[in-house]
């Protein structure tokens, strides 16, 4: 059978998170709401970066950036997930599988260049302080996020196009509640250990090689903030805190999937609703609850707001 045959005949059945309809009531209830609070938790940044002029800033435009993706990230496939909850056929075609690995791996892989860019901008702020106006330019936050997509996006057309060249003859059942490398390659009719060796290499160790990037140049930033003892450098510290619980729980998860994609079933379902659930819920209250500018931001807009709803014809 060819690809174009496999891609309109073949289909997978998704086993998501458990056969009990209890727990699936309960699913449904809990990520409906997370969904929603996912949406809106990131909006409200996106809006109040954009609306605020004392936020028109590289990190904000960065975190903006951030938000956006974090919402893509959390639609990709949740909102099928939880439609999945009111059925009984929870499939998915084979067209729709890829599509969901495709989309995974955009996000996922332009999330990691964009945690970078906004290390580098830390970084910058901290260590290089007189050099960071000449260095972190409107046009370089601009060229970072752009990178960070096409990076993303060079990343997912790989994984694809290995989908790709998977022969599938036997088994069609994911036991997951989206389609992804390491749960699919597993039913694929050669040996998984190559393919295991695969995903290793082009997911599991870039994304640790990223985080220890990552990591070692947050150590930098808090081991120069520690030998300053003002105001601004316990402002850095909270921003610097605040990104690196940001990187620790987006990472963690992926390293664990990507390194050992052989792994327990069970484990890989809590990590990854952990990375594509509770983490894009997760950033916003981080960085709110962090954040003394946003904090004051969010404020004022609803301030505005109120005031606008007040001085309307009633």
């Amino acid at each position: 059978m060819d690809v174009a045959n496999k891609s309109t005949m073949f289909e997978f059945v998704l086993l998501g998170l458990s056969n009990s309809w209890e727990l699936q009531m309960v699913f449904f209830m809990v990520f409906s709401l997370l969904y929603v609070a996912t949406m809106v938790g990131n909006s409200l940044i996106v809006i109040t970066v954009i609306v605020d002029p004392h936020l028109h800033s590289p990190m904000y435009f960065l975190l903006t950036n951030l938000s956006i993706i974090d919402m893509s990230l959390a639609s990709f496939a949740t909102p099928k997930m939880i439609t999945d909850y009111l059925t009984s056929h929870k499939t998915i075609s084979f067209d729709g599988c890829l599509t969901q690995i495709f989309f995974l791996h955009l996000f996922t892989g332009t999330e990691i260049i964009l945690l970078m860019a906004m290390s580098f901008d830390r970084y910058i702020a901290i260590c290089k302080p007189l050099h960071y106006a000449s260095i972190i330019s409107p046009q370089v936050c601009v060229a970072l996020v752009v990178a960070s997509w096409i990076v993303g996006i060079m990343h997912s057309m790989s994984q694809v196009i290995f989908a790709l060249t998977l022969p599938f003859c036997g088994p069609n059942e994911v036991d997951s509640f989206f389609c992804d490398l390491p749960v699919v390659f597993q039913l694929a009719c050669v040996d998984t250990y190559v393919l295991g060796l695969f995903m290793i290499s082009t997911s599991g160790i870039i994304a640790l090689s990223c985080f220890i990037v990552l990591f070692n140049s947050y150590i930098i930033v808090l081991v120069t903030v520690k030998h300053h003892s003002s105001r601004g450098s316990s402002k850095a510290l909270s921003t610097c805190t605040a990104h690196f619980i940001v990187v620790f729980l987006f990472f963690g998860p992926c390293i664990f999937i990507y390194m050992w994609p052989l792994s327990s079933f069970l484990t890989d379902k809590i990590l990854s609703v952990f990375y594509t659930i509770f983490t894009p819920i997760l950033n916003p209250i981080i960085y709110t609850l962090r954040s003394q500018d946003v904090k004051i931001a969010i404020r004022k807009l609803k301030n505005r707001l109120l005031n606008f709803n007040k001085a309307m014809p009633s």
